[in-house]
């Protein structure tokens, strides 16, 4: 059995199906679709049941992608272990960063660790917080940063925190507020807010059920500046960590502080709880903590 096989056909079940797992991996859904034909003429039993509305595991197909999620990550720390003879001369650090934050947050970061260990490669993923914990759950990467809380399963570190503010139109009934609102304030506006997987959306909206409703959602994007921007026009309001929010904001449109302690931006990173932890990670922890907040 290859590990290649076995790590194609995990991202098949994780992907739900062959066409977004090949948009993972970077092949072509053919190859991907060889690639566990293959493993299933090793190991001799069909893995998957393929039909028009995706794929399925057969009972020996959970077999495998439970135990083979287990020798990926085994074989990966294999390689970092061996890898650190060598001390951090060479080695790689698998990060994942969310797009909201990393500028001002982890950028000096990287530079200091690029600066202090030139021969590491790092490999950067960014995505939401809900997809880098998939991420670090399954071992693809060492270290996730994500907003708290999070699971028991994952040990962090605190990054950082800071208020949520609210984005809307200068003209906005509420932009001239004398102090801080809260979300029961904007319950008559539609909230523009991001991608699903990004977990501000998560706590938003946990906050909006403890004050009795459901907001309307009026539009969705992963992009920070587009979101201002609508926010701007008056589609709506949107949410940003103060500290984002001062640094990115270049069109007109009010910043209003929002009075709800439980939906504060508290930036952690994130690493598998009882996972061995690279070297190479250890030190961005290093670096990381060393960073005034």
């Amino acid at each position: 059995m290859e590990f290649r096989t076995l790590r194609v056909f995990v991202e098949v079940v994780r992907a739900g199906g062959f066409s977004a797992a090949a948009g993972r991996v970077h092949a072509t859904q053919s190859t991907i679709s060889k690639a566990v034909r293959q493993l299933e003429d090793e190991i001799g039993v069909p893995l998957l049941n393929r039909g028009p509305a995706g794929v399925t595991l057969t009972a020996a197909g959970r077999i495998v992608f439970q135990r083979g999620q287990a020798l990926l990550a085994d074989r990966d720390t294999l390689m970092t272990e061996l890898q650190e003879l060598a001390g951090l001369r060479r080695g790689l650090l698998r990060i994942g960063l969310p797009p909201i934050g990393s500028s001002e947050l982890f950028a000096p970061v990287f530079t200091l660790y690029r600066q202090r260990y030139p021969g590491v490669d790092i490999t950067l993923v960014e995505h939401g917080s809900d997809r880098l914990e998939e991420l670090l759950r399954a071992s693809e990467i060492d270290l996730a940063a994500s907003l708290l809380p999070v699971s028991d399963e994952f040990d962090w570190r605190p990054v950082h925190r800071d208020p949520l503010v609210a984005l809307m139109a200068p003209d906005a009934p509420l932009a001239q507020s004398p102090g801080p609102i809260t979300l029961s304030d904007l319950r008559a506006m539609p909230f523009i807010l991001f991608d699903s997987g990004f977990a501000l959306n998560r706590i938003i909206r946990a906050a909006c059920a403890r004050h009795g409703f459901e907001p309307e959602v009026t539009a969705r994007s992963s992009q920070i500046d587009f979101i201002i921007r609508l926010a701007a026009a008056g589609l709506g309001v949107a949410f940003l960590p103060r500290l984002i929010a001062r640094a990115r904001v270049h069109v007109p449109v009010a910043q209003v502080p929002l009075d709800e302690p439980s939906t504060d931006w508290v930036m952690a990173t994130l690493w598998r709880r009882g996972a061995y932890l690279p070297q190479a990670a250890r030190a961005w922890l290093e670096i990381a903590a060393s960073r005034p907040d």
